[in-house]
C-alpha cells in the first residue's frame, strides 16, 4: 500500500530523514516510535506533502506521489491527525465533523457521514457543544473523527493519546482497532504501554533512519533500542 525508497529530508546541513526504505501492506496497523528528534513527524509530513523530499520517493498504491500537493495526496486517501488537534473551538462538534466531511463528500452526504462518525465515537451527547468547552481527550477524538469522515485508505496518527487519562487511552486503543477494520494506520507514540495495547508491528526511528523493525517484545529487548530510546534500567 505504501512504500518509501531512499527518502531523505535535509534542513540545511541537518539530515532529518536520512534514507528511509519503508513498506506497509494494505490494511496493516503499524507503530512508529523513537526518541525526540528521530524524524517521526517529519516522516509524516513527507508522506502527506507538507514537506518536499530532498531525495527519494513516496509510492502509494503503486503511484509515485512524491512532490504532490497536500490536498492532492489527501484526495488519494491519506489522512493525517497532527500532534495538536486541528479543530475549530468556536464551532460545535457536529459542525467540525460536517465541515471535514464536506471537503471530500457532497453536501447531501456529508451530514449523514458526520452523524455516523459521531455515533461511532460515542460523541452524540456532546454533538451541539462547542469544541473549545470540551476536555482534551474529547478534542483528540474529534480530531480523529475529522480524519475518519473523509474515509481515507491510510490514516496517520501523530501521538493520538497525548494528554489523555488512562481510561481515555484504553478507549483510543479500541477506536484505532475499529478504524483499522477499514483503513491502514500508522501510529506515532511515546507511550510504550499504549503501543503494547495496539499489538502491532513496530518501526523504530533513530537519527532519521530505521533502526529496527519487528514485534514489540523483540523491539523492546533489542539492545540498540534500549540504548537509544527505551532506557536499559527502566525496561530491564
Amino acid at each position: 500500500m505504501l512504500e518509501t525508497r531512499g527518502l531523505e529530508k535535509h534542513f540545511g546541513g541537518v539530515r532529518a530523514i536520512a534514507g528511509i526504505d519503508f513498506q506497509m501492506r494494505r490494511g496493516e496497523l503499524r507503530c512508529l516510535i523513537g526518541p525526540n528528534g528521530a524524524g517521526k513527524s517529519t516522516f509524516f509530513r513527507l508522506l502527506t506533502g507538507q514537506l518536499r523530499a530532498t531525495a527519494g520517493h513516496v509510492v502509494f498504491e503503486g503511484s509515485d506521489i512524491t512532490g504532490l500537493a497536500p490536498h492532492a495526496i489527501s484526495q488519494l486517501g491519506i489522512g493525517l491527525k497532527n500532534q495538536v488537534p486541528s479543530v475549530f473551538d468556536d464551532l460545535t462538534v457536529a459542525e467540525n465533523l460536517w465541515l471535514a466531511a464536506r471537503r471530500r463528500h457532497p453536501t447531501s452526504g456529508a451530514r449523514s457521514i458526520a452523524h455516523g462518525i459521531l455515533e461511532r465515537l460515542r460523541l452524540s451527547t456532546v454533538a451541539q457543544q462547542k469544541v473549545g468547552t470540551l476536555a482534551h481527550g474529547m478534542r483528540q477524538w474529534i480530531d480523529i473523527g475529522m480524519v475518519m469522515v473523509q474515509r481515507p485508505k491510510l490514516v496517520l496518527l501523530d501521538e493520538p493519546t497525548a494528554g489523555m487519562a488512562a481510561e481515555e487511552v484504553e478507549r483510543t486503543a479500541a477506536l484505532i482497532h475499529d478504524i483499522n477494520d477499514e483503513a491502514g494506520i500508522i501510529v506515532v507514540e511515546h507511550d510504550m504501554q499504549f503501543i503494547r495495547r495496539l499489538n502491532a508491528p513496530v518501526t523504530v526511528l533513530h537519527q532519521g533512519r530505521i533502526l529496527v523493525e519487528g514485534a514489540m517484545d523483540a523491539v523492546q529487548c533489542d539492545p540498540r533500542v534500549r540504548r537509544v530510546y527505551l532506557g536499559t534500567s527502566r525496561y530491564a
